[in-house]
């Protein structure tokens, strides 16, 4: 692997650091730990889809920008009617940022798509704009594919990391959901409808074109497809979260997961 910057759980480390620990600890204890070179010419883009997320979607933006890696920030405003595209608007100079906007609102698939196909960096992951997901795991989630284990990595929020105590019934939805999805795609996987999904960015842009669900159903087509690629190699991470109250803004519903129900069917049983 060429020599690049360092990373480890807490943050930046300096190559003149990781040298020292790996000859202290050795190689594998450090992999161990989440310390790691990530090459200096790699670039994670960071697809944010938003729509109606006036109060957080500057502070997303921010936290994401505070990851010490080389980022390409693309931010897909999906026809919000509430200020944020006003706001996006006074950030269209920024260098740092690419933003694309949708006259009318489509979907969280839709601005995904669009994401997916404008990304150049060497992988992609996606940043929902409700500061649910913590940025601070992009560095645990990017390990496997920097260091050659894998090509798509999913972020679990029931694998054993702190996450906010909510709702039973959407947490047993969640399960069942996951649970009807591998029996389908002969995965294992914990947390099917994660909103943190990270791809070696070849293996997106060979799945974005097909792509056919605009607004939640993304996630289990975007896993059945996924599963469906040979050779493709998938790994599960633990991850924190924050989820919101429908008084904070929480938007999706039972009518969601009824849709994701009929697409686990749909992309599960085509070949």
């Amino acid at each position: 692997m060429s020599s690049g910057q360092g990373v480890s759980i807490q943050g930046a480390v300096t190559a003149n650091r990781i040298d020292e620990l790996e000859q202290l600890l050795g190689v594998p204890a450090c992999r161990a730990l989440g310390i790691y070179r990530v090459p200096d010419d790699f670039v994670l883009s960071v697809v944010i889809p938003v729509y109606n997320e006036v109060d957080t979607v500057e502070q997303v933006i921010e936290h994401v920008r505070s990851i010490p890696l080389n980022l390409e920030i693309i931010v897909v405003d999906d026809g919000s009617t509430d200020g944020t595209v006003e706001i996006l608007k006074g950030l269209e100079n920024d260098p740092g940022l690419r933003i694309f906007f949708s006259e009318v609102n489509q979907g969280k698939g839709a601005a995904l798509k669009i994401g997916f196909e404008k990304a150049t960096g060497a992988a992609v992951i996606v940043q929902d704009a409700d500061l649910e997901y913590d940025p601070g795991d992009y560095l645990k989630l990017l390990q496997p594919i920097v260091d050659g284990q894998a090509d798509v990595v999913f972020g679990s929020r029931f694998a054993g990391e702190r996450h906010r105590v909510l709702y039973f019934w959407h947490y047993l939805g969640n399960r069942f959901l996951t649970l009807l999805s591998n029996a389908f795609t002969n995965l294992n996987l914990t947390d099917m409808e994660t909103g943190y999904k990270l791809f070696r960015r070849e293996v997106i842009q060979q799945i974005a074109p097909t792509l056919e669900e605009s607004r939640f159903g993304i996630e289990p087509e975007l896993t059945a497809k996924v599963a469906r690629l040979q050779g493709v190699r998938i790994f599960e991470l633990p991850i924190s979260y924050s989820g919101r109250t429908y008084q904070e803004g929480k938007k999706i519903t039972w009518r969601d997961g009824m849709s994701a129900l009929r697409c686990i069917f749909k992309y599960g049983l085509r070949k």
